[in-house]
């Protein structure tokens, strides 16, 4: 329900300036022609030698299989890396998007609250041509290299699991659809809980600042940033739109949900309810994927796939035996994974201590702490038994 009395006017507030500032800002740097110019541009042949990100951000780094990998090999992990990684971000930009207009359906109820709208009506617009570059260069660079998908996925809705490699079944899926349905509802008819979606969109862009600053950097520290790969200028056009977003998120989760009522008791339940969904999300670490905190036995299959391709042409043993030293056992992978994990909590923490409605084990992000190494190898070393007996059940 809005609550229209209650609002105060934020014309000529120093939060007001605050926020045509950002919006002023965020326009004069806009990224969207020069993403959209480099998905068009793409051409996989023209960089298919390069690295994209720095050599860490490769899939599986530092376990046995780049150990093992030859320079081209290596290339190829390193270009699927941003291939993996883009393709979750698409996930999660086409949830942003719909979320920024039901929030901002309900802000625009309120005098004054123009310039909130305005802006999220611009970042709405840059996720589209952020999704669109992403796309174009995973579609083709998975076509070259293998000849069909691995990580990408035909366009979507928002209605589905956000995590493309989650901890889910058909009953978890029908009952996230309904989550997301239903809180798209409220919040477009709430003002503080279409605030309050802006926490959770900080928290996840945080996590993803942590990575994005490192990946924009392979194209920042170029020699020639001119003729440096496509795909590393896709990364640091997004950085730059992000971090504005970002700024975005904080000032509607800090500063404008503070001159709104005190939440209510179902209000309260809703937000937090929202912020521990967040945390079941990112409550696992991947050693594929260093900084998405995927569930590593869903991807299984893709690797598995990849192992078994022209591209590393391992037999169905030497696969199995591959995959059973990358997930089960330590490696450096597996160590800077679970330390970008770390960061991450505790990222997460500092973001949300100056909200006072957070429920104090979301204020620990205390399922996130609940993760470990120790963890993360028991499971794999169940999930990969039953993930080679599925192959066995398939005629593998």
């Amino acid at each position: 329900m809005v609550r229209l009395d209650a609002v105060p006017q934020l014309n000529s507030s120093p939060l007001q300036r605050r926020l045509e500032i950002n919006y002023r800002r965020n326009q004069k740097q806009d990224h969207t022609q020069l993403l959209d110019q480099a998905g068009q541009d793409f051409d996989y042949g023209e960089c298919r030698d390069s690295y994209w990100n720095p050599e860490p951000y490769s899939l599986l780094y530092g376990t046995p299989i780049w150990e093992q990998a030859s320079d081209y090999q290596r290339t190829v992990l390193n270009q699927l890396y941003w291939v993996a990684y883009y393709s979750q971000i698409i996930s999660a930009e086409i949830a942003t998007i719909f979320f920024n207009q039901t929030s901002a359906a309900a802000l625009y109820a309120h005098d004054g609250f123009r310039t909130i709208c305005d802006m999220l009506d611009l970042e709405s617009s840059q996720e589209r041509a952020h999704i669109a570059a992403f796309r174009a260069v995973a579609e083709q660079t998975e076509q070259a290299l293998l000849g069909k998908r691995l990580f990408s996925y035909p366009m979507r809705g928002p209605f589905t699991e956000t995590m493309i490699c989650a901890d889910t079944n058909r009953l978890k899926q029908w009952w996230k659809q309904l989550q997301l349905q239903a809180f798209g509802l409220i919040s477009a008819s709430n003002s503080f809980l279409a605030c309050q979606y802006f926490t959770v969109r900080g928290l996840r862009t945080l996590n993803g600042k942590l990575v994005q600053h490192q990946l924009s950097r392979y194209y920042q520290t170029a020699d020639s940033q001119e003729n440096a790969p496509i795909p590393s200028k896709i990364s640091f056009y997004h950085f730059m739109d992000e971090s504005f977003h970002f700024n975005s998120s904080t000032l509607l989760s800090h500063e404008v949900i503070g001159c709104l009522p005190t939440p209510t008791r179902f209000e309260t339940l809703v937000a937090n309810l929202g912020i521990r969904g967040c945390q079941q999300d990112h409550r696992q670490f991947s050693v594929a994927v260093n900084g998405i905190f995927w569930h590593d036995p869903a991807l299984y299959s893709r690797v598995y796939e990849l192992l078994r391709s022209h591209l590393f042409a391992m037999d169905d043993t030497e696969a199995r035996t591959m995959m059973q030293a990358c997930f089960t056992q330590e490696s450096d992978g597996l160590h800077r994974s679970y330390l970008t994990h770390q960061e991450a909590t505790a990222s997460y923490r500092v973001y949300l201590e100056p909200l006072d409605y957070v429920w104090s084990d979301n204020r620990a992000m205390a399922i996130m702490e609940k993760t470990s190494v120790e963890g993360y190898l028991c499971t794999q070393r169940r999930a990969l038994a039953r993930f080679f007996q599925s192959l066995e059940n398939v005629g593998y």
